[in-house]
């Protein structure tokens, strides 16, 4: 899935846990256009018509542009009264009824991405909870295309890189990339993206070893931080676990392996080709 569409569809899920989240009765967003300063409302939830479909908002113009231009969010009580904005959508807003406004950029990497809006259809103040609840919803968009990204990019390295047959500092390279690609699988909310980047993970391994051990995907996942010098601590962060969750995912792979501490486990695990 191209990342537009994909950053697409995140705003479409921010909405609903918006307004889940908030009561709001709208709620709407888009993504800043490549090689434009502006942002085209394609994502709606909530409204009663599409005059706020494929509008394009221009950076600082209107609540969502000077969000854009700022990097910040911005509200406005009464948005057709407002002097805290200019007013060149005052058409399509007063068409849906909407009062109230919040806006809150998407910003990855220091560049606004997207907008996300709530409104309310009444003049009155959006208090702090709401604005808490805009803004978390935007980090979350935030959060899953740096993920989404960082996977492809991994994925893209995983496949332009052959396993080398040496055991030098490139081989350490490509362990490494592993082990990232290894810890970022059980983030990716999209299914198959997910198995995309398992599938990666397997050609960074050797061919398999005949009826070698199968280990559950968390236990790799462990054996495959240890293998990377993580300590317990390290890893259970790193995947987000307990570090005694870690530990029994350790005892239950060194088991299975047949080994008794953790650098036979890793030897053996190589052994059989669960880890490059």
């Amino acid at each position: 899935m191209a990342v537009n569409a994909v950053a697409t569809v995140e705003i479409g899920r921010a909405l609903v846990r918006l307004r889940r989240s908030t009561g709001l009765p709208v709620a709407f967003g888009g993504l800043v256009e490549p090689g434009h300063p502006r942002v085209r409302i394609s994502e709606l939830n909530g409204t009663s018509t599409d005059s706020l479909r494929r509008l394009a908002v221009t950076s600082g113009n209107g609540l969502g542009g000077k969000a854009v231009a700022l990097g910040r969010p911005c509200a406005v009580t009464d948005y057709s009264s407002s002097r805290q904005i200019t007013h060149e959508y005052d058409a399509a807003v007063a068409m849906e009824g909407l009062c109230s406004v919040v806006a809150v950029p998407v910003v990855v990497r220091r560049r606004v991405r997207g907008v996300l809006y709530g409104a309310l259809r009444t003049p009155q103040p959006l208090g702090d909870r709401t604005l808490t609840a805009a803004v978390d919803a935007a980090r979350d968009v935030e959060q899953a295309l740096v993920v989404r990204e960082e996977a492809s990019g991994l994925l893209e390295a995983a496949r332009a890189q052959p396993a080398p047959p040496d055991r030098g500092a490139v081989w350490e390279q490509v362990r490494e990339a592993h082990a990232a690609l290894r810890a970022l699988a059980p983030r990716i909310g999209d299914p198959a993206l997910r198995a995309e980047l398992l599938d990666a993970c397997g050609l960074l391994t050797e061919p398999p070893a005949p009826n070698r051990v199968q280990l559950a995907p968390r236990e790799l996942d462990v054996l495959t931080c240890v293998a990377a010098g993580a300590t317990n601590a390290a890893t259970a962060e790193r995947l987000g676990l307990r570090a005694e969750t870690v530990k029994g995912y350790l005892r239950s792979a060194m088991r299975k392996l047949g080994t008794h501490t953790r650098g036979e486990a890793v030897a053996a695990a190589r052994r059989a080709g669960l880890l490059p």
